[in-house]
């Protein structure tokens, strides 16, 4: 499976989040998202399966994809997962069939993708949302990395650099989170990325 278009992916933390995440979400597929990912790590498998089918048909209503971090029975009910860096490519493909978009997180741009559709790389500026992870690769990194969505610091003001660096795509988590309009900012992210 391709890409959504555009190549923007949001991924939920609805700890940072500035309103419940389904208020949230409706606000960011309106404004032109058509893809997110649901990260909840924390949260039970029973009660991140509960939040699955709850996006579901808000997502499916705006046209865009839901995936899921690193949980193949949730991924079942959705168009992909996000697998973590050592994360199974071939075990994900197995199970969800090979329509399913399958990413993988990169922390550094020689891993490659692994056999999956695409791979987020980060972080590519310095974020809050993701302490630990070293210093910030830069957007360069992202030249050597094909297929590779720009995650970590994105904002509307460096979207078009890590484009013009060769991103495949933007994934955002903090800067739509956080956000007391997280719709201007996708629409923001949006027009940046051109």
């Amino acid at each position: 499976m391709g890409l959504p278009n555009p190549p923007l992916l949001v991924i939920t933390d609805r700890r940072q989040a500035s309103m419940p995440l389904p208020r949230l979400l409706d606000r960011v597929f309106a404004a032109g998202c058509r893809w997110v990912s649901v990260r909840e790590k924390d949260l039970a498998p029973c009660d991140r399966l509960d939040l699955v089918r709850e996006l579901r048909p808000m997502a499916r209503h705006h046209g865009a994809l839901l995936t899921v971090h690193a949980d193949l029975a949730a991924a079942v009910l959705c168009d992909g997962v996000h697998l973590g860096a050592g994360g199974d490519v071939a075990a994900a493909r197995a199970r969800l069939g090979p329509q399913a978009l399958v990413g993988l997180s990169r922390h550094h741009p020689d891993e490659g993708r692994g056999g999956a559709d695409y791979a987020t790389l980060s972080p590519i500026f310095e974020t809050a949302s993701k302490p630990g992870y070293g210093p910030a690769l830069g957007p360069q990194a992202l030249s050597r990395l094909p297929g590779a969505l720009a995650l970590g610091g994105i904002t509307p003001a460096n979207a078009a650099q890590a484009r013009a660096a060769g991103a495949a795509g933007l994934a955002v988590m903090g800067t739509v989170m956080r956000a007391s309009d997280p719709a201007a900012v996708v629409r923001d992210l949006l027009v940046a990325w051109g």
